[in-house]
């Protein structure tokens, strides 16, 4: 990124270029109607992948890096990289951004500390924002809500969790994270991403995916060499692809050029 970025948030140029690269006009003051239309262009434009861990990239958590990543090289991201990119992003058009750290579900099971970063926005109200867990809201939620709430890729519902305030993010009845209420600089996030990105029990070092929303609501997710069709009523088509087939459908389906394919380590 060659303009200076400010501390709290982007240069009006690299502002602009954001805004660009997620396919989104200016869009004006802080509101929820302006929360929710930059979080569902996000979620259809930058898709989550995990690439340059097998593409010996490294994975730079400080917001220039982050945004460099997405708007100058059109690339996606996990966790870390995307709600960390579109924090600096919100904040440079006004909204008041925290950063919150998840525990993953595996099964009934919360991961470690730190597994997930996840976004508060507050406006007149707490908003959790998401854009960086791959199947998920399509919209902000209500962070104070304890209702389910509908969206139109699912039903989300917060529900408290012991006495510290957390709270267990449930997707159509099912956990997806356990999420801690207190906010935490970028930096605390580090020591848990270096631990997904090198570690061989980590899933994120044992294949590759690149997943996006795709335009009817879907999903689109090319895992090695197969891609993976999934409708809105969960119709899931599955294609083998050729090295080079993969290679183009990073183009066609990402906007990802790469001169070779990321390759997993030999188990």
């Amino acid at each position: 990124m060659d303009e200076k970025q400010a501390h709290d948030g982007l240069t009006p140029a690299v502002r602009a270029a954001y805004l660009e690269r997620i396919g989104v006009a200016e869009p004006g003051p802080p509101s929820v109607g302006g929360l929710a239309r930059l979080q569902a262009a996000h979620l259809r434009t930058v898709p989550f992948e995990n690439l340059s861990i097998h593409l010996g990239e490294p994975v730079v958590l400080e917001p220039a890096a982050l945004v460099a990543k997405l708007v100058d090289r059109r690339r996606g991201g996990f966790c870390y990289e995307l709600n960390g990119a579109f924090a600096s992003l919100l904040r440079s058009l006004g909204y008041r951004v925290s950063l919150l750290a998840a525990r993953v579900f595996d099964g009934e099971r919360p991961g470690p500390p730190f597994d997930h970063l996840a976004l508060r926005v507050d406006l007149a109200e707490p908003w959790l924002v998401d854009v960086g867990f791959g199947r998920f809201a399509l919209r902000p939620l209500r962070l104070d809500e304890r209702a389910a709430q509908a969206d139109p890729l699912g039903t989300v519902a917060l529900v408290p969790y012991g006495d510290h305030g957390e709270l267990d993010v449930r997707l159509d009845g099912v956990p997806q994270y356990r999420l801690d209420p207190r906010p935490y600089p970028l930096a605390d996030f580090g020591p848990t991403c270096w631990w997904q990105t090198t570690s061989p029990q980590s899933h994120f070092t044992r294949s590759t995916t690149c997943s996006m929303l795709a335009p009817d609501g879907g999903r689109t997710t090319l895992s090695g060499t197969r891609l993976i069709r999934t409708s809105p009523d969960g119709t899931r088509t599955e294609e083998q692809l050729t090295d080079a087939g993969a290679l183009a459908a990073y183009r066609e389906h990402f906007g990802i050029t790469l001169d070779r394919l990321p390759t997993p380590p030999a188990a």
